[in-house]
């Protein structure tokens, strides 16, 4: 979202038709589409039907729904193949803590709510 609002030179919303919109979160890319280099302060988020993961650093910590949390060393494991949660449960307790915390400011559903709630469309809005 940071990217297209950047390159779109547009501005992100605070309300809409009198209700507070959502903080974007995240970085632009536009920078590394110039060759430029990115920083980012904070960690990257992500979550898609119940599989959940946070990148910080070298370090990604991955959770397959329904399993348990896995941490990579991506500096030397890039293909994800050592799990290394037994031998850093610290990482995995501060990195699962963060992810935790933005999926409340988030508004990240639990999937196993998701997955019980009644299937039903969603209304197409006006604009």
């Amino acid at each position: 979202m940071a990217t297209c609002v950047d390159v779109a030179h547009a501005q992100y919303p605070s309300s809409r038709q009198g209700e507070s919109v959502q903080p974007m979160e995240g970085v632009s890319l536009r920078a590394a589409f110039h060759g430029g280099r990115l920083t980012r302060k904070n960690p990257i988020f992500w979550e898609h039907e119940g599989n959940r993961a946070v990148r910080e650093g070298r370090w990604k910590l991955v959770l397959r729904f329904p399993g348990g949390w896995e941490l990579y060393d991506l500096q030397e494991d890039r293909t994800e193949t050592i799990d290394l949660a037994a031998k850093h449960p610290d990482r995995v307790k501060k990195l699962s803590d963060a992810w935790e915390s933005w999926a409340r400011r988030a508004n990240v559903e639990p999937w196993e709510k998701v997955q019980k709630a009644p299937r039903t469309p969603a209304p197409i809005p006006r604009v």
